[in-house]
């Protein structure tokens, strides 16, 4: 028999929420029921913390802990006040190297830099308008020098945005150049994310788990994309959306429902209160 689950990791974006940025409707009671059992239930994502702080209060999370930036930031708290638990900060030099070349050559392109709850950006375009609307969040303008020029602030996330064929030339130019520690991943066609090469979901996992004194055989995932792959194969149950795809369903362990149609708290019915 294949061992009790006692952790839930879960992606935000196309697993929780559906297409429309609408929670799961039959996830609050889930997840009631997750608490009742003492079984942890923790959001995973490349959102900052204020991006994740209205979701983790609707569902009554505020004692758990939330993996930002994909890992690269774990705080604990709420809105008004959250202290960090573990943290992967970009190389300094790296981060500006990255605004060095955006700025010359691809000025066209959002530029957004995140440092704790911090969201900075150099100006207010139609990208960052998109980006505003989706995660409920007001960005800082004209602030990023001075976030460079402080050697104590750290940086945990780039998020460049345009069309997605500009995007596919700064990453095919960024790639001809030296970085200490910085990776580059795409999280839609128009969104290249930078962060440090530690970071990542499957690394959230494993430092959630000894958080929590979980084997990671006791840990369940739940994901829709290629970026949620390591943490569904790392988990000792990985489910997919089926909203996913396909190559991800075929890594994965289960596969659940898609998320227009509560995937997310089916799973949790299905693989751990049933």
């Amino acid at each position: 028999m294949a061992e009790a689950i006692r952790l839930i990791l879960s992606d935000i974006d196309g697993t929780i929420l559906d297409d429309k940025h609408q929670l799961d409707s039959e996830l609050s009671e889930a997840v009631a029921a997750l608490k009742a059992k003492n079984i942890p239930f923790v959001l995973a994502s490349a959102r900052s913390p204020h991006g994740m702080f209205p979701l983790a209060r609707e569902l009554h999370l505020n004692d758990s802990p939330l993996a930002c930036y994909n890992g690269a930031l774990i705080v604990e708290g709420n809105q008004e006040y959250f202290q960090t638990l573990m943290e992967h900060s970009l190389d300094k030099t790296d981060v500006k190297r990255v605004v060095d070349v955006v700025r010359r050559e691809f000025s066209h392109i959002a530029l957004n830099v995140y440092s704790g709850g911090d969201w900075i950006v150099d100006k207010r375009n139609k990208w960052v308008e998109i980006e505003a609307d989706i995660t409920k969040e007001t960005p800082l303008v004209g602030e990023l020098d001075k976030l460079l020029a402080d050697s104590k602030r750290p940086v945990h996330k780039l998020l460049l945005i345009a069309e997605a064929d500009d995007i596919k030339e700064l990453l095919a130019h960024l790639k001809t150049l030296s970085f200490a520690d910085a990776s580059f991943y795409l999280s839609k066609a128009n969104y290249l994310e930078v962060i440090s090469k530690s970071v990542s979901k499957e690394n959230a996992l494993t430092e959630i788990a000894a958080y929590y004194h979980v084997p990671l055989t006791a840990a369940m995932t739940i994901g829709d994309n290629f970026n949620d792959l390591p943490m569904l194969k790392l988990a000792g149950l990985g489910v997919a959306m089926g909203n996913a795809p396909q190559a991800v369903k075929d890594e994965a362990d289960q596969e659940t429902a898609s998320n227009n149609d509560n995937g997310a708290s089916k799973a949790i019915r299905d693989y751990v209160l049933n």
